[in-house]
């Protein structure tokens, strides 16, 4: 299972930069990223290589924040290389809370991160199609 780690930011300058400066001291490698911000708050979602190492190295410097189980899918990196996945979706009805990409591309895939409504029939839909989710060793992720 790939877990995403979701931080509450302040809206303020700088913030990220110490989270990342955190994780580096650690010596976590994020693997992806994503930020939502509203008028009073920001979401950092992030993968990375060790998500019980930086949860427990963030939370110890105060920050607020969970993890979420998702789905990272392997696509071919070339134009349309997507599509297939989203039209699995479509077919099974199944809305995208939302989703990003990881800096990972190994041997002309690219991996997409999707947080789903159901993600049990998403999983079942694409095994229909033939296409699996990516697995932790795959993206060399603990």
């Amino acid at each position: 299972m790939v877990y995403q780690i979701s931080v509450f930011l302040e809206n303020r300058a700088g913030q990220f930069a110490e989270i990342t400066g955190i994780l580096a001291e650690s010596g976590v490698d994020l693997r992806a990223i994503s930020i939502a911000e509203t008028a009073d708050y920001g979401i950092l979602r992030m993968i990375v290589d060790d998500a019980q190492k930086a949860t427990a190295i963030l939370m110890q410097h105060g920050y607020l924040l969970s993890m979420t189980p998702v789905l990272v899918v392997a696509v071919p990196d070339q134009p349309g290389g997507i599509a297939p996945v989203l039209a699995t979706l479509a077919e099974g009805n199944i809305d995208i809370e939302y989703m990003y990409s990881l800096f990972t591309h190994i041997e002309g895939k690219a991996y997409i991160v999707f947080r789903v409504a159901d993600a049990d029939r998403f999983v079942a839909l694409l095994d229909g199609h033939g296409i699996t989710p990516a697995t932790v060793e795959e993206l060399g992720i603990r």
